[in-house]
Formats: C-alpha cells, structure tokens, sequence
C-alpha cells in the first residue's frame, strides 16, 4: 500500500486545489471513504478526460481496474493525490479532495503519470528529468492550467499564460515529491519543456475543456477504430 503523497515512495502528487467548496448535507453522513469512492465512481462513469485516458491504457495493454489501482486514503501536508509507480498505483487523498471537480481533476492528473508509465521506461525515482516530463504533460493536459481554475488562484491575464502555469505547477509538483531545491526543479523543467509541453498524447491535442475533451476521446475511438479495419 502507498504512503502518504509525497513520501519517498510517491512518483509525483497533485497539489492542493484552492477552491474548496463544503460538501452537501447528504455527503456529510458518509465517511471520507464513501465519499472519495463515490465521486471516483462518478469520475470514472462520466468524465471524458478519465474516459479517454482509460481507452489509451487499454489500447496500450495497461487496462485499469478501480479496486486495483485507486486507493483512498487519508494523507499528510495539502496534496491530493500521487501515482505511486512501485506498485502502479493512484493515491487519493481523501481528505483534502472536498468536491467532484477537484476529484476529476486529480483522477485525470493522476493516470497521464499512469499513461506515462505503461507507454515509456519512465525513471521516476532517480530521474528528475523523467518526472518533470510527466508533470509537464500532467498540467498540461489535465486542466490544472485551465482558465477557471487561474482565475480562482488570481493568476491570468499574462502572456503566455498557459505556458507560465504549466512550468509553474510542474515545478511546485516535483518540489512536493522530490527532496530537491528549486533551483534543480526549475532546470529540470526548462530542460525537458518544449519537447514535453508539445506532447499532447493521448488526446492530440491540449484539451482546453470537456468539450475538446470530448472531441479528442471521439477522434481516439475513430482513429484505433480505422487501424483495426486495415
């Protein structure tokens, strides 16, 4: 079973997401188990980042199983959830998610690290380079950098802002993980930026919302749909 995200056993951890709406008056007569299980249920049924991703490990031979690879547990410090590759696993943090839109966010971060795993010999531990790819593409694609989620942390209106968030909330990510400093994080990041920012597999393109979300898990079908008529 994994640690608390962000013990050395953990690969990368989402950091905490700072809107944090009180749950409704249902959700307070469940544990927070049931209630970290429920909404991952929901984010697995319904969300089409998840959705598409879980089609690509499937195609690539890394098919997910919820009671195998998520775990909610409760963790130490404000992340949210890690994928701890030591037993190709998602921690999430099941007191510090506090609503749906965080769990689909998290979820989402979380299995493009598993992504990364299944379709690349991912140095994880020992490799700074390594994990600052992945968290590149993690906020990158996951809707970290999303406008909304900006705007509630007070950043936009910057040039290039997209860019800047993404660098940004890779490098607070490793920090959360790796006993590095920031200066190591920054390098890392720089170095590996361009190449990594630009990789938007699988989705084929930055998924800016759930409707181009929608778009690319529709041309993944279509397109694994046409390589398996040749």
């Amino acid at each position: 079973m994994a640690g608390a995200p962000g013990a050395a056993g953990q690969a990368s951890a989402e950091q905490l997401a700072p809107e944090q709406p009180q749950p409704g008056v249902l959700a307070s007569f469940l544990t927070s188990d049931q209630k970290c299980q429920l909404m991952l249920l929901r984010t697995l049924q319904t969300n089409p980042y998840v959705k598409l991703l879980l089609d690509a490990m499937k195609h690539s031979g890394c098919a997910v199983n919820r009671e195998r690879h998520f775990s909610c547990e409760d963790c130490n410090g404000n992340v949210s959830g890690g994928f701890d590759a030591s037993v190709s696993q998602i921690v999430l943090c099941q007191n510090n998610i506090r609503n749906q839109a965080h769990m689909n966010r998290v979820v989402t971060h979380e299995l493009i690290h598993t992504f990364d795993h299944c379709r690349a010999h991912v140095d994880w531990f020992t490799n700074v380079r390594h994990l600052a790819c992945s968290e590149i593409r993690a906020a990158n694609l996951s809707g970290d950098c999303s406008l909304v989620n900006e705007i509630f942390r007070l950043h936009f209106g910057l040039k290039q802002h997209h860019q800047t968030c993404v660098r940004d909330r890779a490098i607070l990510s490793i920090l959360a993980v790796r006993n590095v400093s920031k200066e190591v994080a920054e390098k890392a990041v720089d170095e590996v930026f361009e190449s990594c920012f630009n990789d938007h597999e699988p989705f084929g393109r930055i998924p800016h919302n759930k409707t181009y979300a929608k778009y690319a898990h529709r041309d993944f079908q279509n397109r694994h749909r046409y390589y398996s008529n040749i």
